[in-house]
């Protein structure tokens, strides 16, 4: 398990863990956000997909207090989101990573694990200044909670190479490490595929089944489509700031209002039309 905190679920009744309603955001004149709707199950794993430029990052810096929206609601647990602080939002159990990769570069594989332990941490100021039996052994705690993270996702022999010069792919494993030693109920990963190969990105949907089936919520912003389709239970798509559709991979790689955002207006007036690149011929379980 990731974390003793968390239970396994019951899959026959699913559980609203975020529900988002009527959510906006403006960009002076752009309405990146309009109306954004949509509700989260405990044991999903839920794809946020949509062209470039959809507001798909947007959604995740709102949910994450990075932006304030104009209007809406998100209710997280019974946590109104919009009204926390982004460290709030991870303490009450909700944890991301970003489309470029943000670590500290000059730190320690282990190190950087360690530093998202901090919100679960209890020894303060004068712990730290005594250096008491306490916080010693809440250090010791925190650092090996760290190692069984990044054993957890398959770097664990990389602890303490200095985060800069780990492979691209394990970097992306790195964040997500950092990420669930918040322990979060809910992690949402931005583009965690981008500018991996096949072999990698096979690795990484394994990751993330196996944080699932471990009691964790995922949140997936991704461009392959047979990475969301293949591993995804449910998915929203954007295109404008507004939902364009949202529902099971399958019904959703057939709506023709997704076909003509990817692929134009022409393609989704064919009855033959091929869906969105990657999604045509997929079969449930494939992945690239």
């Amino acid at each position: 398990m990731i974390s003793a905190a968390v239970n396994s679920d019951s899959r026959s009744m699913p559980e609203l863990l975020l529900v988002a309603n009527k959510l906006n955001k403006r960009f002076g004149g752009l309405h990146a956000l309009s109306d954004v709707s949509f509700s989260i199950c405990k044991g999903d794993i839920y794809g946020l997909i949509g062209p470039n430029g959809a507001g798909k990052t947007t959604l995740f810096n709102v949910l994450t207090s990075l932006y304030v929206p104009e209007s809406g609601t998100c209710n997280f647990m019974g946590h109104q989101l919009t009204r926390l602080k982004p460290h709030q939002i991870a303490i009450v159990g909700l944890a991301r990573t970003f489309q470029n990769i943000r670590l500290f570069t000059n730190l320690s594989a282990i190190e950087n694990v360690m530093i998202g332990r901090h919100i679960r941490t209890k020894a303060g100021l004068w712990g730290a200044i005594t250096r008491n039996k306490r916080t010693r052994a809440e250090e010791t705690s925190i650092e090996q909670r760290a190692q069984e993270l990044l054993d957890y996702v398959g770097i664990g022999h990389r602890a303490n190479d200095v985060a800069q010069s780990l492979p691209y792919g394990d970097q992306r494993r790195l964040e997500i490490a950092r990420a669930l030693a918040t322990d979060p109920r809910l992690l949402a990963l931005d583009e965690p595929a981008a500018g991996m190969n096949a072999s990698e990105t096979m690795v990484l949907r394994r990751l993330i089944e196996k944080i699932r089936n471990d009691g964790v919520t995922v949140l997936l912003i991704e461009h392959d489509m047979k990475l969301v389709m293949g591993l995804c239970n449910r998915v929203l798509v954007l295109d404008y700031g507004k939902v364009l559709a949202e529902g099971k991979p399958a019904d959703v790689q057939r709506n023709p209002k997704v076909i003509e955002a990817y692929l134009g207006a022409g393609a989704a007036a064919q009855t033959t039309a091929k869906v969105p690149s990657g999604m045509s011929d997929l079969k449930p379980g494939e992945v690239q």
